[in-house]
């Protein structure tokens, strides 16, 4: 049993955010439930997908949930769903979505069948528009420091992660709201904008503060902003990173690299101190042709020697097939991951949660369901519907199910 045991959370969503949310509440033992369209959702064949345009990105963020498949253009099939929604249980009560909150879907509605409702909406901007990952990326300024170095054309991330950040902060703000109703009683509705989540992040991490001190940053290509480090290729044809970004990491750079008086004379010719992380970037050219010579006249297996005897913070590059051939934490050897029969797909390795509690047990990872898989054993555990009145709503196409 997970952490999160004995909470019961609804989610009605598609594509990234909050459906991350919920397999993250998920994996930590809490009961999700998703309300799918009958038909299957908007994202219910997003890619990638099988040979047989089975979405593996459906299965994936599904996984630990059950799925209840109504009509929800249908109006019974909508009362239906608001029943599950706010369905009795002390720990229940819970609603994520990505939809937007008008009509049945509306807090003002679904309070009036549970007055202490807690709603988390996930929104494109604070004014309820619409936005994804690759709007709101351009429109922050990202994309303009990213890229090769002396590149004019903006270079977008292909991993959304402000949707990924939205996800785990959907789950902040329901565990925090979830106290709060066990500490006063009542629900609220909370609004969370994936444009101020990527506002929020990069004024953070100082974007912001030095836009506003007229700095203009540059594109770093594959330098490391704000200290030393850059790809690299050994004699043998590996590419590999390199990072030297605390004082340990580049001490042991420069001794695995035999650089350590090379160094010393480049910062006294350039009236640098490479103590200094910032000092470090600005002499990153330099820097990075003595370590280059280095690396180039060796072989992988004695860079990897050379590294591991001094404490160097680096990686080969490989792509994911190479991550999961040649990486044994990408393995069942990793109690994170369990392999699985993911119906419709076949085997598959299954990540569950990343996170790892001294108390509790890890949650055991469960394949992601069928459409609808779990329609009839809803209706029956949480609205006491019986068998007849089950099988109405299968002949009129108000539920379906596998």
């Amino acid at each position: 049993m997970g952490i999160l045991s004995g909470m019961r959370v609804v989610e009605v969503s598609a594509f990234v955010a909050a459906p991350s949310g919920g397999l993250t509440l998920a994996q930590m033992g809490a009961e999700v439930i998703r309300i799918d369209d009958i038909r299957g959702g908007l994202d219910y064949r997003r890619w990638p997908v099988t040979e047989d345009n089975v979405s593996l990105f459906w299965q994936g963020l599904n996984k630990n949930k059950r799925s209840v498949a109504i009509d929800i253009r249908n109006p019974e099939g909508r009362e239906l769903a608001k029943a599950i929604i706010c369905a009795s249980g002390e720990e229940a009560g819970l609603l994520l979505t990505n939809f937007p909150p008008k009509g049945w879907l509306s807090y003002e509605e679904l309070c009036k069948a549970r007055e202490d409702l807690i709603q988390l909406t996930v929104q494109g901007n604070r004014q309820g528009g619409s936005a994804v990952d690759y709007t709101v990326n351009p429109a922050i300024g990202v994309p303009f420091f990213t890229g090769p170095e002396g590149a004019d054309d903006p270079v977008n991330s292909i991993i959304p992660a402000w949707d990924c950040i939205t996800g785990q902060m959907a789950v902040s703000g329901l565990l925090a709201a979830e106290r709060h109703r066990r500490l006063t009683g009542k629900g609220q509705h909370i609004k969370l904008a994936l444009e101020d989540v990527a506002m929020a992040t990069v004024g953070n991490l100082g974007f912001i503060a030095e836009a506003e001190a007229g700095i203009k940053r540059e594109k770093p290509g594959n330098y490391l902003f704000g200290a030393f480090g850059r790809d690299f290729v050994s004699s043998d044809g590996v590419r590999i990173m390199i990072v030297g970004l605390t004082p340990k990491q580049w001490s042991g750079l420069c001794k695995a690299t035999d650089t350590v008086e090379s160094m010393q004379a480049l910062a006294q010719r350039l009236d640098l101190d490479f103590s200094q992380e910032g000092d470090r970037f600005r002499a990153r050219r330099e820097i990075a042709t003595l370590v280059e010579s280095w690396v180039a006249s060796q072989k992988i297996t004695n860079i990897d020697s050379a590294f591991t005897a001094h404490g160097v913070c680096w990686s080969r590059y490989q792509t994911v097939k190479g991550m999961l051939d040649n990486n044994p934490n990408c393995s069942p050897i990793n109690p994170m991951f369990e392999r699985l029969a993911q119906p419709d797909v076949g085997s598959m390795l299954m990540a569950g949660s990343p996170l790892e509690f001294e108390q509790v047990d890890r949650q055991a990872v469960a394949v992601a369901p069928r459409l609808g898989e779990h329609t009839d054993q809803v209706l029956c555990e949480l609205l006491g519907l019986g068998d007849g009145e089950i099988g109405r709503l299968h002949d009129q196409g108000i539920v379906g199910g596998v």
